[in-house]
């Protein structure tokens, strides 16, 4: 059995994200020397070359390929093993995330009363990083819209929230009260990278089984509304984000479909008492704008 030395790991892991030792070396604050003498420490436990050095600068074997992964999510446990023993021995602490367009305010105010010390954060998590925020640790609990994968987390369902069908203020449709898929049957709608995004805020496909019409790429939250606003595609949001956006586009209410599903996620492994604490006031207090 080999025991592996986690500091070892993590300078191994820097070489292979810099794929060079002397930047390695400096974002690890120590001297390239010792730095290769860990590496060779390192591969000697382990009774393989990780690393070759090159002209331009080092790369990963066929061993290291295989053991960065591995490397990695070494890394992460022991990250989060640490993290959960501290929030165990210290429940007193708690970080809440959530996403563009959803206020915890009223959850967050009703903990800081039920726990005057405990040290209660915020953070805004953007889009790109609401998949990493719990298993990296960034927060202990995410206030976030569906789609939200519910693997190692624990996922309740706060409230919904009415679509809206977001368009240019020139729009053919902008003068309505409201829509349905048959409206814009034929309306490209903007594309995420995230294919289960699109099948779920796409309505993709539709209900008669027909594909929705493709529109562009976006690769960011103001990305999807330019391309709106300059009549590239339309697309769907939740209708109480979508008020005062921009002034070149307007949102009319979507008839016809289930609402938006506003959730609360929390790591399953979880038992701190200010998460669990959390939750409750989350599932008392939050509820849909105008509810």
């Amino acid at each position: 059995m080999t025991d592996l030395d986690l500091r070892l790991v993590r300078y191994f892991t820097a070489v292979a994200e810099h794929r060079h030792f002397g930047r390695a070396a400096d974002a690890l604050h120590i001297t390239q020397p010792s730095l290769s003498r860990q590496i060779r420490r390192l591969e000697q436990q382990l009774g393989a070359r990780l690393l070759e050095r090159t002209p331009q600068g080092s790369r990963l074997t066929e061993a290291g390929e295989v053991f960065l992964p591995r490397a990695k999510a070494l890394l992460r446990s022991a990250a989060q093993a640490a993290s959960l023993t501290r929030a165990a021995a210290e429940p007193s602490r708690i970080t809440v995330g959530y996403t563009a367009g959803i206020i915890v305010t009223p959850a967050v105010r009703a903990l800081c009363e039920r726990f005057p010390d405990a040290d209660v954060r915020t953070a805004h998590i953007g889009w790109g990083e609401r998949m990493t925020a719990l298993p990296e640790l960034k927060v202990d609990a995410l206030v976030t819209r569906l789609p939200f994968p519910v693997d190692g987390a624990q996922v309740t369902v706060l409230y919904g929230e009415p679509r809206a069908l977001v368009l240019p203020v020139t729009h053919r449709l902008a003068g309505k009260e409201s829509v349905t898929l048959d409206d814009i049957a034929d309306e490209p709608l903007v594309r995420v990278a995230d294919e289960t995004w699109n099948a779920y805020w796409r309505i993709d496909p539709r209900p008669d089984g027909s594909p929705a019409p493709d529109g562009p790429l976006a690769d960011a939250l103001e990305d999807k509304f330019e391309l709106v606003a300059s009549g590239q595609a339309l697309a769907i949001t939740a209708l109480p984000r979508a008020g005062g956006i921009r002034p070149d586009v307007t949102a009319i209410p979507l008839h016809g479909v289930e609402p938006a599903h506003v959730v609360l996620a929390t790591r399953t492994e979880d038992r701190s008492r200010l998460v669990a604490a959390f939750r409750k006031v989350a599932q008392a207090v939050l509820k849909a704008p105008g509810s």
